[in-house]
């Protein structure tokens, strides 16, 4: 929480939305958010922002995960119960195809192992009880941006049409906005050379106008020395830059769904449709998202076309421009982002001295609540915000869970 406090500092959080990219801590991290924003002042109704909490695709393509899926899930819907209590405004979820992206899946396969998430978090929120148009219109999801830009359009443009129908058919959905595919997108990092680094300008340039055509409600336009290092401030400043060129330069924001009609971009949003439909259904025919991943499902057909991509750069038929053609001789020297070693010596000062001040008896006990919570029934948000409240570091909460659920070992490490 101290961290937190000194990270939003002089920032009104009734003012702003706060964007968190965590997933398997996403309650505490959202927790601390929480309680910084009530030492202002500030009560949890006023809140807006959006943790991605999105721990399915943990186990199919980054490996950050803690626990084992089902109780993953119950954390989520835990979550999904908590905010529509304590802060209604605030995005739940961000459901995202774009890590299964970099990990090699392809458009089909990433919209439809996103999808298939997604109806396995709608499922957990149903069997918490919520009413699907209550919680619904606060999902929202993520995806990337490759250079293959009307492929990339068709699919954003099959993506909407699938979950509409799957809100609509498969859940019930009334409301509308519950049917809404609203997602945010990010350029393709993993298409990005650390040879020849200002040509990734270009690419994410390509990259972000694909997202736009297709419909994005929110972008981020990676930086040029995305595949060497985290980005300087003129690297940085270039990002912004291009979107703020295709935003108030071009003309692309102006019209809803510009390639309607387009003979081929309709044929491949039809195509593509229907190949992620059918990898929705084999995920489906598994007995849902859960149990595909513990078979190692996803991950194995990710990894599969990843490999058949890797071949096709080797071999040369696929043409990655500065790599494997139109290369140079010598590359120009380039002087990364060096992050200053002394704030890791600061900052486990600052955790001893946490450690020391606080009322160790009180965390202590705040633990052993939410390991009762966790062992029963109860929803964990609660004691967890306690537990904060009173000094526990993230990773005290996240091994008072661990000691409860256990920690998951993948399939293929058996």
């Amino acid at each position: 929480l101290d961290d937190m406090l000194v990270l939003f500092d002089g920032l009104p959080l009734d003012e702003v939305s706060t964007s968190m990219t965590i997933n398997a801590p996403a309650s505490s991290l959202l927790l601390m958010y929480q309680l910084a924003a009530e030492r202002q002042g500030i009560p949890g109704t006023k809140l807006t922002g959006t943790i991605q909490n999105d721990v399915l695709k943990e186990y199919i393509a980054r490996g950050t995960y803690i626990y084992p899926p089902a109780e993953s899930l119950r954390l989520i819907s835990n979550i999904f119960e908590y905010c529509h209590t304590e802060i209604p405004r605030w995005n739940t979820i961000s459901i995202s195809g774009y890590h299964m992206a970099e990990a090699g899946a392809t458009p089909a396969q990433e919209i439809a192992f996103t999808l298939a998430n997604a109806k396995e978090y709608v499922r957990a929120a149903l069997a918490a009880g919520l009413d699907v148009d209550d919680f619904a219109p606060r999902l929202s999801f993520f995806f990337v941006a490759r250079t293959t830009l009307l492929e990339e359009v068709a699919k954003f443009r099959a993506a909407r049409r699938l979950w509409a129908r799957i809100m609509r058919d498969e859940f019930g959905a009334k409301n509308p906005k519950s049917q809404m595919l609203r997602f945010h997108t990010q350029t393709a990092g993993v298409q990005l050379t650390a040879q020849q680094p200002e040509v990734n300008l270009v690419r994410v340039a390509l990259q972000g106008l694909g997202a736009v055509l297709g419909g994005t409600q929110s972008l981020h336009t990676n930086s040029y020395d995305e595949a060497i290092a985290l980005p300087t401030a003129k690297a940085a400043r270039l990002a912004l830059r291009t979107q703020q060129i295709l935003a108030f330069e071009t003309d692309v924001t102006k019209t809803v769904d510009p390639f309607a009609g387009s003979y081929v971009v309709e044929s491949m949003t039809d195509d593509l449709e229907e190949e992620a439909m059918t990898l929705i259904q084999a995920v489906e025919d598994k007995g849902g998202a859960v149990r595909a991943i513990e078979e190692g499902f996803q991950k194995n057909e990710i990894e599969k076309s990843a490999y058949d991509v890797a071949l096709q750069i080797d071999s040369g038929e696929r043409v990655v421009v500065g790599v494997n053609k139109y290369t140079l001789d010598e590359e120009e020297p380039y002087e990364p982002l060096r992050v200053d070693p002394a704030i890791e010596a600061e900052q486990c000062e600052r955790l001893a001295k946490l450690r020391a001040d606080r009322d160790q008896g009180a965390v202590d006990a705040a633990l052993e609540k939410l390991q009762a919570a966790a062992s029963g029934t109860d929803n964990v948000l609660w004691p967890m915000r306690e537990a904060h409240a009173v000094g526990a570091t993230g990773g005290e909460v996240s091994d008072a869970l661990r000691a409860v659920w256990g920690k998951y070992t993948p399939r293929d490490a058996f």
